[in-house]
């Protein structure tokens, strides 16, 4: 094993992993945190999106040997009492059913919003293509997506 001093949530974090440990297992093993959910372990589901130095990243694709000075947000990190934009948008259209995707949307849908503040529905349809909801929520996710940008 070898140690990382990772930066996740603004925070420094010191951790201990094999270098081609996933960032997903770090996060939910080693550093306890459980927003970032495990789906289909090979990058094709969303379920734990977080993001890399802004971009939406699969953290169970990236090796922690390679997060370097990266700055890693989760969604534990994107607002600190849990009412962004899109947060409250998620309440407001009832997204959730049984939830499980709900952070990897979130946080797919935010850096989005984060590099086009004012999407088009095209460009939030393009945008969520890649996260799996399995209750199939999807004219809900993109309604809030849209009810967040116009917040922001």
């Amino acid at each position: 094993m070898a140690s990382y001093n990772i930066k996740i949530n603004g925070k420094a974090r010191a951790v201990e992993a094999d270098a081609d440990t996933p960032m997903l297992w770090v996060l939910r093993d080693e550093l306890d945190m459980k927003g970032t959910k495990f789906g289909c372990g090979i990058g094709q589901c969303g379920a734990c999106t977080v993001h890399l130095n802004g971009n939406a990243v699969r953290s169970c694709q990236i090796p922690v040997s390679a997060v370097g000075e990266s700055d890693i947000t989760t969604i534990e990190g994107l607002s600190e009492k849990g009412d962004h934009p899109l947060q409250e948008a998620w309440k407001e259209h009832d997204v959730p059913q049984c939830g499980y995707c709900q952070a990897g949307q979130i946080m797919n849908a935010a850096a989005l919003l984060n590099k086009n503040s004012n999407p088009s529905y095209q460009e939030i349809e393009d945008a969520t293509h890649g996260n799996i909801c399995r209750c199939g929520t999807y004219n809900k996710i993109k309604a809030a997506i849209s009810t967040a940008a116009e917040q922001l």
